[in-house]
């Protein structure tokens, strides 16, 4: 049955609204709504969608929304799928980034937060095991994973690099099969379609150069960098987007950067809209609550609109893109990757939550965080571990985990 655009926003609506607990959860939600409850969509179609969503850089929770509705009512479908599926988010982000720049400086609050940043370490921990147990099925991929590890955590090798390198190597070893009959040119419809999405996410970069707005500019610059770089999910990026916020360009502090992604995850929609809070927190300290939103807008408009234009440039191609065996080999080595990264990022994580000075051992040209055992903090070492149980022995949640985790660091404040 042909969805009318009344019933698109309806589920869409629906789907954008209930859309918590990451892309696995969000897949699921999409896939008991457009395939078993609607039928919009069969099993086959949807399966190929989402490994077609899997080959791009991005949210593919998002991506997949916006190929379905795509899928079922042409352009206009896909942009009421894929804007339903952030708006909701995105809002509820704005919300909590504007409460938190203005009262999270109070004691008590902190307090909260300090629980939900141990929690965020446990949280880290499961999407490690999860994405491991899905990438690392041949002993290649078990190497890929533990040399981007190293890469990354000894010698600070920049992200966007070990991913090329990661994907080249899985799509030269891939074996190809029999090449398919396939158009050697971009059809018209096409390269307008790549135009006119280009000239979209070219449009904060033309105002802001005509006002000479040079720190929106950088936030402009920066996360349309990140957009094109996150394969693998908002995971794989964490620690390079850290590294380059907190440590670069000094636009945030650590805390307040495990205090988004806290929030991301309490937030319906992708977990990318850390980049909102990210964005919003910096232009804060800076210039300003107007500032603040502005840079956020900026910030989910070349985050996302990066989106539309790979769903919509590439959908009539998916299935000759999703049986293409080298494109299938560069995802999985770049998905094996991922896990050295999201390893990396526990290790990080942990360390500064649950110790409070951390230093740096050199050894040559390798360079590893060295936290000192003395400043360890039991409680945020207590409330991760309670995080961890809740998880992995209890399957509470992600809200549910969360909400624990700042009660308990509420309740650690008032007594301590």
């Amino acid at each position: 049955m042909q969805p009318d655009y009344r019933q698109l926003f309806r589920v869409f609506g629906r789907i954008g609204i209930y859309s918590f607990g990451g892309p696995a959860a969000q897949i699921a939600l999409m896939h008991r709504e457009l395939v078993d409850d609607n039928r919009w969509l069969s099993e086959k179609d949807f399966l190929g969608a989402l490994s077609f969503c899997m080959l791009l850089p991005g949210p593919e929770a998002m991506q997949l929304a916006t190929y379905s509705g795509w899928r079922l009512c042409g352009v206009p479908g896909g942009l009421i799928a894929g804007l339903l599926f952030i708006l909701p988010g995105a809002a509820v982000m704005f919300a909590l980034a504007t409460i938190y720049a203005i009262f999270g400086n109070v004691p008590l609050v902190d307090a909260a937060f300090l629980g939900v940043q141990a929690t965020v370490v446990a949280i880290v921990l499961e999407a490690l095991f999860k994405v491991s147990k899905r990438a690392l099925k041949q002993v290649d991929h078990w190497i890929i994973a533990g040399l981007a590890f190293v890469a990354i955590f000894a010698f600070q090798l920049p992200f966007p690099l070990i991913l090329a390198i990661a994907a080249l190597w899985g799509f030269v070893t891939a074996k190809q099969a029999q090449a398919a009959k396939s158009q050697s040119h971009i059809p018209s419809k096409t390269a307008k379609t790549i135009a006119i999405w280009l000239a979209l996410w070219a449009v904060p970069f033309m105002i802001l150069f005509a006002f000479d707005a040079q720190f929106l500019t950088d936030v402009a610059l920066f996360f349309s960098k990140l957009a094109i770089v996150t394969f693998g999910g908002a995971y794989a990026v964490l620690a390079y987007m850290t590294q380059t916020v907190v440590s670069e360009f000094g636009w945030i502090s650590t805390d307040q950067m495990m205090d988004g992604l806290g929030l991301a995850e309490t937030t319906p929609g992708p977990l990318i809209l850390v980049t909102q809070f990210v964005a919003f927190q910096a232009a804060y300290q800076q210039f300003g609550l107007g500032q603040a939103f502005i840079a956020g807008v900026i910030t989910l408009w070349v985050t996302f609109v990066p989106c539309f234009l790979w769903i919509f440039a590439g959908a009539p191609f998916v299935g000759r893109l999703t049986a293409n065996k080298r494109l299938a080999g560069a995802l999985s080595a770049i998905t094996a990757c991922v896990v050295g990264v999201i390893l990396n990022l526990s290790l990080w994580f942990a360390a500064h939550v649950v110790f409070q000075t951390i230093d740096t051992a050199r050894f040559g040209p390798i360079s590893v965080i060295a936290p000192d055992p003395s400043s360890i903090d039991l409680v945020a070492a207590a409330i991760g571990i309670i995080g961890a149980f809740m998880l992995f022995v209890f399957h509470e949640g992600l809200g549910r985990t969360l909400i624990s985790g700042a009660l308990l660091g509420l309740c650690a404040g008032l007594v301590f």
